[in-house]
């Protein structure tokens, strides 16, 4: 008890000495002196940060002198010490043995020196988080501080802030002080200030040069009081402008304290504080009045009364400081009536949440005679509570003894709650009140940093709800809102404390685990979400189920930045996602690698379409007779470092990224440019079939760029045929058929191409105005060992034409199979037995030799 009333002790005179303005150095040293005191064997240093050098040096403490000498320009860096590293990461470090430890390798000889081996160093920052300086502790031995010793440091931490800070504050408030007090009285004119009402707040002694009168006579005067009448009108008109946000220039003609007049050259300038104009500044010559003091009085009085906020006065001489004075706003603030307020102390107002800090400070203050600005949580006489922002300014008389307190009291309840409603609503979902991006991010970066330091794990899940947008677009935003609240409180049910819940976008949610363990649990909590967000939900009368892709990504390793961890937990869902989804993945390095050749091989087509590295390759259609009815336009791609990239994978990527109209434009474009050279060296009419990707069939615009390519090339329409799925045809029935029709009432024919590996359904076949049935390669191949395919080929061929379609095989490799499609009836055959694709200068000479050959 005897050792605790010391420190308070020494604490108490440490607070005297902030107080008292006392020398910084001698305030710091007393503080590290009671550290030493609490903490016997101990040795402690403060390091005062220099903003413009970024370099700290030590101000006090108790290290030898040598020591000191040395520690007088330290960088603030990541290996710049324990201080330097404690000021740059604005964290903790803790340097338990300094021999040892490589951001002491330039100061470890100092340390050795002076037999200091273990040193702990916090950062100490203002209120508004900027770097004060550190306060380091050291000891003669390696060792790591306990709980007990930390709580210290952070006490001597606080108090040197406090210290600092304060002594900052009052020498820029001096210097600021200073700066003003000298211009304005030394300006060689008038310099004064005027409310909205005109009224004189301030003016220099050069306004009493000017008008005679001493400055005492001029404030609290009207202008108008020193304006002759005829010239008032203007002025007025002058100041209005002034008061609304205008500069003004002008002359006037003044009345001197002696009874003559002189003319004045006058600036008035607005004054602007908070974006709203609160007054008038002025320049002049001769302009100065002064308010009697009945007028001033009554004014004052009745700017009080009507003033928005509460308003007390307390008389300072009396004991117990009594309220002798509560205007009307002040009464119905805090629901006290004029006689229960009258005699009593402000503390009334305190109630059991009110900060005792910011009580502290007001008796700190009012008994130092200083004025005061504190936000404290008061109670009404009701019990209820606001939020009051209080002013006390201290009122002293002639002689400079302060008789009263003024408080001035604005309830700021409303404000305070919308801070904090926005404080909220930044680092949160509005939807599902989960974590928002903003949130997650910051707790990522903390998170990773912590498990880095302690050894532990940190992992990342991200979660896609499967095919969500069609709960949208079948049920509506409404429920689909109510869906993502319930998977969210789903999800939120199996996390602990510490564990992060983000809605990342849309439907997607991150989850972040981090654990002291060195094993996570990451791979068990994925498969409790996947069965979670599994279960049905009930929305509105319907009930309904989906699935969900998950990616699990840990910190294995280092990562050049935290938020890379989400990217590969991405990836990895991402990687579910194309498995079909309803599925758990997790990241290896490859994901990213496949990744970015990815994104390279999207930039490369761009550049292909663009720079000629794409090749159309076409092959024959040969009719039963063996003539040729046509070819199939093939795209190729010929990298010039990748070489020849198979056609299946730059079409998905294209489709994927979007780039397929381009694509699908450039090969109906050299398709139509590439038939009509062959048909006029030939003299022949064949039909180009041009493959047309679902983006392309369905654009708004697939008409008008489908017109203007047969208009420019001069290509007759019955030459063109397009080749579309069964996955585009049945996307939408309705509209295929309409689009297929106008297609064909230009002359363009339709097939439908890999017929049988979809769904088609038979009766949309009857009505799809098309010409052709192309037959996957898939059945040709099997032809004639499974009886399967052949049935089905069969069969396809027998209802084609029934609705007078015509058949293709596609894939036709032997003799055997083409005979035994022959027999079976197909119409037109295309395949290696025949021709192999071929770029156009190929097929000139393959034209040139079919020529030949009919001939002889």
């Amino acid at each position: 008890m005897k050792k605790r009333k010391e420190e308070l002790e020494i604490q108490q005179a440490i607070h005297d000495l902030i107080a008292q303005d006392a020398p910084l150095k001698k305030t710091l040293g007393c503080i590290c002196q009671m550290l030493e005191t609490m903490a016997p064997g101990m040795l402690s240093t403060v390091m005062l940060f220099d903003a413009e050098t970024s370099r700290l040096r030590l101000i006090a403490g108790n290290v030898p002198e040598g020591y000191q000498n040395a520690m007088q320009a330290i960088p603030v860096a990541p290996e710049s010490g324990s201080c330097g590293r404690a000021a740059y990461f604005r964290r903790l470090v803790v340097t338990e043995n300094i021999q040892y430890d490589a951001c002491w390798q330039e100061y470890r000889e100092h340390a050795a020196r002076y037999g200091l081996r273990a040193c702990w160093s916090y950062p100490v920052v203002s209120q508004e988080q900027r770097l004060l300086g550190t306060f380091a502790a050291y000891y003669s031995e390696p060792r790591s501080p306990s709980h007990k010793e930390l709580q210290q440091l952070q006490r001597m931490v606080a108090l040197t802030a406090l210290a600092i800070e304060r002594k900052q504050d009052r020498q820029s408030l001096r210097e600021s002080e200073q700066r003003y007090r000298s211009l304005f009285t030394h300006h060689p004119d008038a310099v004064f200030s005027l409310d909205l009402n005109g009224i004189f707040t301030s003016a220099n002694p050069a306004g009493a040069r000017v008008t005679g009168y001493s400055e005492s006579e001029i404030v609290g005067q009207h202008y108008a009081r020193f304006v002759v009448a005829d010239d008032l009108p203007r002025v007025d008109e002058a100041f209005s402008l002034a008061c609304q946000g205008t500069p003004q220039h002008y002359e006037a003609e003044a009345i001197r304290a002696s009874g003559d007049t002189n003319y004045l050259a006058i600036t008035n300038l607005p004054i602007v504080i908070d974006e709203k104009v609160t007054g008038v500044y002025g320049i002049a010559r001769d302009i100065t009045q002064r308010k009697r003091n009945d007028t001033r009085l009554r004014l004052l009085q009745r700017s009080v009364e009507a003033s928005t906020n509460g308003v007390i006065i307390v008389d300072a001489l009396q004991p117990d400081m009594p309220v002798v004075y509560a205007n009307r706003p002040f009464l119905a603030m805090s629901g006290y009536t004029m006689e229960e307020m009258l005699g009593n102390n402000c503390r009334i107002l305190l109630g059991p949440e009110t900060d005792p800090q910011a009580i502290a400070l007001v008796r700190d203050r009012v008994d130092e005679r200083r004025d005061v600005h504190v936000t404290m949580l008061n109670y009404r006489k009701d019990g209820t509570r606001f939020w009051n922002e209080l002013y006390i300014s201290p009122v002293p008389d002639d002689a400079g003894q302060v008789t009263h307190f003024i408080g001035i009291h604005h309830d700021v309840t409303e404000r305070i709650n919308y801070e904090a409603q926005l404080a909220y609503s930044g680092t949160h979902d509005p939807l599902t009140g989960v974590a928002n991006r903003t949130l997650l991010e910051q707790r990522l970066e903390h998170d990773y940093h912590l498990t880095q330091r302690h050894l532990g794990q940190l992992e990342v899940i991200f979660i896609d709800l499967d095919d969500f947008k069609s709960i949208n677009d079948s049920l509506g935003h409404e429920a689909g809102d109510l869906l993502l609240k319930e998977a969210a409180q789903r999800l939120q049910r199996l996390l602990t404390p510490g564990d992060t819940l983000a809605r990342f976008g849309g439907d997607e949610f991150v989850i972040l685990l981090p654990s002291m363990a060195l094993e996570g649990q990451g791979s068990r909590l994925t498969r409790l979400a996947r069965r979670a967000l599994a279960e049905p939900y009930l929305l509105g009368d319907h009930r309904v189920t989906l699935s969900a892709s998950i990616g699990l990504a840990s910190a294995q390793a280092e990562l050049s930045k935290p938020k890379d961890l989400i990217q590969n937990a991405d990836l990895a869902m991402y990687q579910a996602k194309r498995q079909g989804g309803d599925g758990i993945s997790f990241y290896s390095p490859d994901m990213k690698e496949r990744v970015q050749e990815r994104v390279e091989l999207r930039r490369d087509l761009a550049n292909a379409i663009q720079e000629g590295q794409l090749e159309l390759h076409y092959q024959p259609l040969i009719r039963a007779n063996g003539t040729i009815s046509g070819f199939e336009a093939l795209v190729r791609w010929n990298h010039p470092t990748r070489g020849n990239i198979p056609p299946p994978r730059f079409i998905e990527l294209a489709e994927q990224t979007g780039q397929i109209s381009a694509l699908g434009e450039w090969v109906l474009h050299r398709a139509c440019r590439d038939i009509l050279t062959i048909n006029a060296l030939q003299n022949t009419q064949y039909r180009v079939a041009v493959n047309i990707s679902p983006l392309q069939f369905h654009r708004e615009d697939f008409f008008a760029r489908l017109d203007r390519l047969i208009e420019t090339t001069g290509l007759p329409a019955h030459w063109l045929e397009v080749e579309l799925t069964e996955g585009v045809l049945m996307e939408n029935p309705e509209e295929t058929i309409t689009t297929l029709q106008l297609l064909r009432d230009r002359g363009v024919t339709a097939a439908i191409d890999d017929f049988g590996t979809g769904y088609s359904s038979l009766s949309y076949l009857r009505d799809l105005p098309i010409g052709k049935v192309k037959l996957d390669r898939s059945f040709i191949q099997d032809i004639l060992d499974c009886p399967r395919n052949a049935a089905i080929v069969q069969g396809v061929i027998d209802i084609a034409h029934s609705l007078e379609l015509q058949t293709v095989a596609e894939g036709v490799e032997t003799m055997e199979q083409h005979q035994d499609l022959l027999k079976r009836g197909c119409d037109l055959f295309q395949g290696f037995l025949f021709a192999r694709p071929m770029p156009l200068n190929a097929l000139r000479g393959y034209l040139g030799s079919k020529a030949c050959m009919s001939q002889t």
